[in-house]
Formats: structure tokens, sequence, C-alpha cells
């Protein structure tokens, strides 16, 4: 196995990620362990190098001492000169090399995309209604933050906490071994040093939050206003959104001023303290010296302790100020990503077999945890084969009954099942697999037209895609397409969400995706409603070629579209309040014959009564 690979770098995680800080770090880099303890190995090995370096310096300085200019290469220092040549031409560079390579190579490469990988399998796995909740832009800048901060505080804490630590502990034994009152001296010094640090750090650590948090809401924001950016325009709405977005901008200079006066402050008093520590170990070395207790060798070995200590204290401060900027911001995206709003699987699972389509709903009912809307007491059979059409005004629950169908979220009440299957049993990727759907609002992918149709069957063959095209009337229009970078036909990319089509060419790209994927089961979520009447008589034929041997769940506003359905049912406040053919419930004068007498163009008004 190459090194590169001792971190499998796309490993699942085991079980939900935690809430508390060193719990979710775990869980972050689970698997990675062996690999990083070694990293910390060698690292720390590198910084015990840095008392090696003082300590041989004052060997050489001492022997140069008591053998004066023209004895030092006679035969008594033969060993020390191998040995010092030894250290800094073989085992020094090796050792920082390795060192060096550990963290550049096995740890930096695989930890981000090991966290960000988590993270994002994670988030897939939320409710709609986390996504319906947030800004896009600002759910994937709390993957992107984490799992960078994450992989940071992992290599500082290798490359810098375990260096730094080993050379500290080896420069308190070399002090000791000149003498246990200048090793005191340097023992003050640190208590200070860590004082100091402990003051700081959890107040960066607090303010590199609120900078990240403040951070984040710009990209929201921004995103947002650019993913709508034809409605901005339509309203002539750009300087609302431009104070919008000034708005979110000041708030993140504000927390990042804050963040800047509090760093500048650390950095001052770090200094000073920094600038004390030769003045104590070379004075005191000196003072140690003169009264015949201390050696030349003694003193300039302190004096490398001392400099390179006074230097690595700004290194490493200013490395634990990012590390626990970057845990400030692990804590913002761990807020953000881990709460459990989940529809998970039951671990007993299995893969939904679905040999005929028969639908059972049993007593439903789902408010979103509210005391209204929703569903409430929905039972409905569908037989295999059946083309149930739904109908109601707007907000009567249509689109909640094919949600809970979905399983996009779990019933409070009631069941589901298909072919006797409840849907709580098995696997919701075997369930949606089974069930086809097209919606009122298509969704494209900025990739190319191929890409996005064969997101209903991926094995699918060219010849499959272009049949399916056909069918959804799209064949001809998708020759015609040319993007920006001079793609054609199916290769041309569709823009973000489609937005290079009219509505009705997305709509039948998403009709296509439907007829690819040939599931046994079939929604149609107000399907035709973006197409004009000629284009919607185009491709009703190929609508019903597609129905032909599935059971079918269709919504319209527009009620010319379920002429044709077996049955329609017709629901109100949440329930199903009639259920018949087109002929039934017109001869029957209720709420259907109501709708249907009250249409301007085929659709249902909004309101169930004017």
């Amino acid at each position: 196995m190459k090194i590169s690979e001792w971190i499998d770098a796309f490993q699942p995680s085991q079980g939900p990620p935690p809430q508390t800080l060193g719990a979710f770090m775990r869980w972050c880099l689970a698997g990675s362990w062996p690999s990083l303890w070694l990293a910390a190995f060698l690292s720390a090995s590198a910084g015990a190098m840095e008392a090696g370096t003082a300590l041989i310096l004052g060997l050489v300085i001492d022997a140069t001492a008591a053998s004066g200019p023209d004895a030092f290469f006679d035969g008594g220092n033969i060993a020390l000169i191998a040995g010092a040549l030894a250290f800094f031409l073989i085992a020094r560079p090796l050792l920082f090399g390795l060192s060096a390579s550990a963290n550049a190579i096995i740890v930096q490469p695989n930890v981000n995309p090991l966290v960000l990988s988590r993270l994002h399998r994670w988030t897939l796995g939320q409710t709609v209604g986390f996504f319906d909740d947030d800004f896009a832009g600002r759910i994937a800048q709390k993957q992107m933050q984490a799992a960078r901060a994450v992989t940071d505080v992992v290599s500082e804490a290798i490359n810098v906490v375990a260096f730094a630590l080993a050379s500290l502990f080896g420069s308190v034994l070399l002090l000791l071994a000149i003498d246990w009152r200048v090793a005191f001296g340097f023992g003050l010094w640190l208590v200070s040093y860590f004082a100091l640090i402990k003051w700081f750090l959890p107040r960066i650590r607090q303010r590199s939050a609120s900078r990240a948090g403040a951070r984040a809401m710009v990209s929201g924001q921004v995103v947002d206003t650019i993913t709508n950016i034809k409605t901005v325009k339509l309203f002539a709405h750009a300087d609302h959104e431009d104070r919008a977005a000034l708005g979110s901008m000041q708030t993140f200079r504000n927390r990042a001023l804050e963040f800047g006066y509090l760093a500048a402050g650390f950095r001052f008093a770090l200094m000073s303290l920094a600038g004390i520590l030769p003045v104590v170990l070379i004075g005191g070395t000196i003072v140690l010296w003169q009264a015949g207790q201390a050696t030349q060798g003694d003193i300039v070995a302190a004096g490398a302790v001392a400099i390179r200590i006074a230097q690595m204290t700004g290194w490493v401060s200013f490395t634990l100020m990012a590390i626990y900027s970057n845990i400030g911001e692990i804590e913002d995206g761990m807020r953000t990503l881990t709460p459990r709003n989940r529809v998970e699987d039951d671990p007993q699972a299995t893969d939904l077999s679905v040999p005929h389509g028969r639908i059972q709903i049993s007593d439903l009912g789902f408010a979103y945890g509210r005391e209204k809307g929703g569903v409430q007491g929905i039972t409905l059979t569908v037989e295999p084969g059946e083309k149930i059409g739904i109908v109601g005004a707007s907000g009567v629950g249509k689109s909640t009954l094919v949600a809970l169908l979905l399983r996009l979220y779990d019933a409070e009440k009631g069941s589901i099942t298909i072919d006797g299957a409840d849907i709580t049993k098995v696997t919701q990727e075997s369930l949606r697999r089974n069930i086809g759907m097209v919606t009122q609002e298509t969704a494209m992918f900025n990739r190319s037209a191929r890409d996005n149709i064969l997101y209903g069957r991926p094995d699918a063959t060219e010849a499959e895609v272009f049949s399916a095209a056909e069918k959804a009337e799209a064949h001809e229009f998708i020759k015609d397409l040319v993007d920006h970078k001079g793609r054609q036909g199916y290769d041309a990319h569709l823009g973000e969400r489609g937005v290079k089509l009219s509505g009705g060419q997305r709509q039948r790209i998403a009709l296509a995706r439907a007829i690819l994927k040939d599931a046994p089961v079939l929604v149609l979520d107000e399907a035709t409603s973006a197409l004009d009447s000629e284009v919607e008589a185009a491709i009703q034929t190929a609508l019903e070629r597609v129905m032909q041997g599935k059971t079918v769940l269709a919504i319209a506003h527009r009620l010319s579209t379920l002429t044709e359905m077996d049955r329609i049912i017709v629901m109100d406040e949440g329930r199903i309040v009639e259920d018949g053919t087109h002929e039934a419930l017109l001869t029957k004068g209720g709420l259907y014959a109501q709708y249907w007498d009250r249409q301007s163009g085929g659709f249902i008004r909004t309101q169930a009564a004017e």
C-alpha cells in the first residue's frame, strides 16, 4: 500500500456525528488514528532535536575551550566531531524530512476528504425540512468550513504542538543538566506563558466562532441572491439585495474587527514575554559561570535554547490561536450540520420489491409537528395499475401525501404499504427506486442534457436515452442546444437548475428521466403545469404510454388532465372528502363539481370557495 493511502480518505463513519466537540472530532477522524499518532511521533522526535542541537553546540564550545585552537582536531575530539556531523548532516535532516512527509503526504491530503465525505453523507440524509430552513450556500459553506478546520487543527497539532512540547521537554532536561536554578527560572517563565495562553485562547475561540457564523451568513445571502437572480432583476430589486448583502458584510466586518483587536493584543503580550526569556536563561547561566558552577558551553547551550524557545513562542502561540480559531469554526459547523432532522432506515430494513404496485394507505396522519395542517385520517387503496387523480385547493395536503409516500417524512400516525410491505421497514433507496416522479418544480443539474436524463437510470444505453427523450417530445429541442462552451445537443450543459431551458423544456426532460427510470409506481405532481396547451397536447400521448401498466398518482389543478383517470379523489383540509370517477363526481354535484364549474382555463383557484 502506498504511503499516501495509509488513511482511507473515503471510509464511511460509524453512527451519527456527536454534538460535543471532543466526540465530534473523534467521529470525524475515526480510522485514521494510527497514521496520526505516527505523524505526531515523528514531529515530536524532530522537536526533541532542538535540545540536542543546543547540547551538541555546548559540548563543541567546551571542547574548543579545553583543547585550544591548535589541538581541537586531535584524536580526543574525533568522536565528538563525527557525532556532530552525523547529527547535523544525517539524523536531523532525515527526521525533519520524515516528519514533513508524514504531514504533507499522509495527513493533510486525506483528512480533509475523510471529514468532508462524512459530513456530506450525513447532510444528504437530513429531511427536506432541514434544507428548507436554511440557505443552500450556507449549508455547503459549513461542510467545507468544518472539514478544512478539522484538517488544520490536526495538521497544526501534529506539526507544531507535538514538536513544541517535545522541544520544551528536551529543553527542561538540558537546563536541569546545567543547573536546577536555571531550569527553575525557565519553569517560572513557562507558567507565565501558559497563563497568557489560558486567558487569550478561549476568547479567541469564541470570537472566531462568531466570525465564522457571520462569514457563512454572507455566503448564504450572496448565494440566495444569485440563485434567484432572475427574480431580483424582474422586480428591480438590485439595490435591495445590495443593501441586504452589505448588511451581512458589515456584520462580518464587525466580527472580524473584534477578532483582530484581540489577536493584536495577544501578539503584543506574547512578544513582550518572549523578550524576557533570553535575559533569564543567559543571564542566570552567566552568573553561575562567574561562580564557577557553569561552563562556557553551558552559556552557549542556554543561550541557544533561550533564543530558539523565544522564536518558537511566537510561532507556537499563533498556531495555537489558529487552532482555537478553527475549533470555533468546527463548533459552528457542528451546530449547523449535526441536528437529527432525519428519516432513518430501520436497522432490519430490506429492499422493496414491487411486482404489482398495490398501495394501501391506512389512517394516515402527519402535521409537521403542529396541531393543524398536513393530512389527517387518510385511508386509500390504489390497486395495481390503477390511475388515481388527486385534486384540491392549495394547502389541503396533496403534496404532503406524496411526500409521505416517498418517505421524505415519517408519518405521525397510520401506515403506508406497497405490495404489503410497510415503507418504514424497507430501505429508503429501494422505495424511491420503485417510484418515478415528475414534479411541478422540475429539478435540473448543471450538467449535460444526457446526464440529466440518465439520472433516471444511470446504466441506461445511449439508445435508451434517445428513446426516452423522443417519447417525452424532448429529442428535437435537445439536438439544437448549445451551451456557453460550445457543447452541443445531449452534451450541452443546462445551467444551474436548468435556467437555460424554458419551463416546458425542463418539464419534458424531467418526463424523459421518469420514462427512463421505468418505475412501477409513477407520481405526477402538476407534471404538465409548465406547458402550454399545444405542448401539453403533444406529450399527452407520451404520458399515456408512460402510465401504461403502472400504478399512478397524479396531482393536478388543471382538471382536464385528469378526466381519463380511473378514479379521482378530492382533498379538503387534509382529508379525502370525495372519491369517484370524473363523471360520477360531476353527477354528485359536490366539491369536485364546484371546482369544475369554477375553472378558468382548466385550473382550480387557490381558495375552495370564493
